[in-house]
């Protein structure tokens, strides 16, 4: 009995020991250990630049229209004889295309008879006043003598009422014939102006060059009608001078404000990648556009095309030069993005629980166990020992990958925190946890931040 009791106990202490000897395994082997990645402060230079993409334009374009309808019937042709198209030069009153003016040659045949027909008419009235003019002078010489006889013996009454309407209706027919010469002549001015309309039409089938430029689009083909509404249709896209050429640039409404006339300005180009051209910022087209909530504004950039490698409409890629910075101390933005927890600050740092919670930095993303940075002034850390400290920075220009800072304790060389890593003790080896696993309790900008660095980090 007592050898079975001495068995029960000894069975019971090794389930003891076994489980103890498990929970110490699972709780070491599972044990992190926090690290920092951390990289250089460096010296160099910096230019500050705001991004954003655009399209080459012709400074001046003329779009060439058809202001009468019918068809196509032949191309005009160049200085150099050849058929006018794509590229083609063309000068001031180059001819670029014809329309079938057989119509518009009827509609002046017919405008010319009509003129001719109204001209006719004028003389025709004229000649009619010069009649009712002689017939008032002999009926008013009639009323003349019947008045100086009056109603007697010598003239009857009804004679002498004859004489008088006699003159009374000649002076009314030659009212009515000077009032047809009035109207004979509107009819030649009106038949004058149908003959102007209608050879101006005809004028209009022959499509000329108003400009001295390049021909940048055709959009018509021989044989094709063309219809003119209250709009002119178009036809021909010339552009004045091609050596004078804008890269209209879309600035986001966040930029805009950093954006001024003659700013200096580069851009790339996917056509000649190799190759920066400089330009200059003109003007701020104030008619905004918005696309899927987002406001941009129209940049115009001037540059110079003297050797032609700008063609229209190619995309440009611009950067806007807002600043440069020479043999100034730098460092990545994810230094300035992250902060730590409270147990990873050194307590003799000054940095207590009560004035984190009252920072006015406080990281409004990341939750009450982070410490934030502001824009003008911010926040870097460096280790020390197993905690960080705080090192007060101002901020100056960044490119989007580095930034400016300036700050009595800052010195070339001096490792600063852009991340956590941790490190698992599993049979004496170390591995780095994935920067893609959620960290709970931080942030999304510490995650950002600690996900990536420059050369230097450890």
């Amino acid at each position: 009995m007592r050898r079975k009791v001495v068995i029960t106990i000894l069975v019971v202490i090794g389930l003891t020991v076994i489980s103890g000897f498990c929970v110490w395994s699972f709780w070491f082997k599972g044990k992190k250990v926090p690290t920092f990645r951390t990289v250089p402060v460096k010296r160099g230079d910096l230019v500050a630049t705001i991004s954003a993409t655009g399209t080459v334009e012709p400074q001046v374009v003329v779009d060439v229209g058809a202001q009468v309808s019918g068809l196509i019937s032949t191309f005009g042709k160049d200085k150099h004889g050849k058929v006018i198209d794509y590229g083609s030069v063309v000068g001031v009153g180059t001819v670029l295309a014809k329309i079938d003016d057989s119509l518009y040659a009827a509609a002046v045949d017919t405008a010319k008879a009509q003129l001719q027909q109204a001209k006719a008419n004028k003389i025709s009235a004229d000649a009619n006043v010069l009649q009712m003019k002689a017939k008032l002078l002999d009926a008013e010489q009639d009323w003349n003598r019947a008045q100086k006889l009056g109603p007697s013996d010598a003239l009857a009454q009804t004679a002498y009422d004859e004489y008088k309407a006699n003159y009374e209706i000649a002076k009314a027919n030659l009212a009515a014939a000077e009032a047809a010469v009035e109207q004979a002549k509107a009819a030649v001015a009106q038949a004058k102006a149908s003959l102007k309309s209608a050879q101006i039409n005809l004028d209009y089938c022959t499509i000329k060059s108003p400009v001295q430029g390049v021909i940048v689009d055709r959009r018509v083909n021989i044989g094709q009608t063309v219809v003119s509404t209250t709009s002119a249709s178009s036809l021909f896209l010339i552009a004045k001078d091609l050596k004078r050429i804008q890269v209209w640039v879309s600035v986001n409404e966040a930029d805009i404000g950093n954006i001024t006339e003659d700013q200096p300005v580069t851009f790339t180009v996917d056509a000649l990648p190799n190759q920066v051209f400089q330009g200059r910022a003109g003007k701020i087209r104030l008619n905004a556009t918005m696309t899927q909530n987002v406001v941009t504004y129209t940049v115009e950039v001037n540059t110079n095309n003297d050797d032609g490698k700008l063609l229209p409409y190619l995309t440009a890629n611009a950067q806007f030069m807002l600043g440069r910075r020479q043999g100034v101390l730098l460092i990545p933005n994810a230094a300035l993005r992250w902060s730590p927890r409270l147990n990873q600050i050194a307590p003799e740092s000054g940095q207590t629980r009560h004035a984190h919670a009252d920072s006015p930095n406080r990281d409004s993303s990341g939750g009450s166990d982070t410490v934030a940075t502001s824009q003008a002034r911010g926040t870097i850390w460096v280790e020390q020992g197993k905690f960080v400290r705080p090192v007060r920075v101002k901020i100056g220009l960044t490119d989007g990958t580095l930034t400016e800072v300036e700050g009595d304790d800052l010195i070339e060389g001096l490792r600063v925190v852009i991340g956590e890593a941790t490190q698992e003790t599993t049979d004496g080896q170390s591995a780095e946890r994935s920067p893609f696993t959620p960290q709970v309790g931080r942030g999304q900008r510490q995650g950002q931040a600690g996900s990536g660095g420059p050369s230097g980090e450890r």
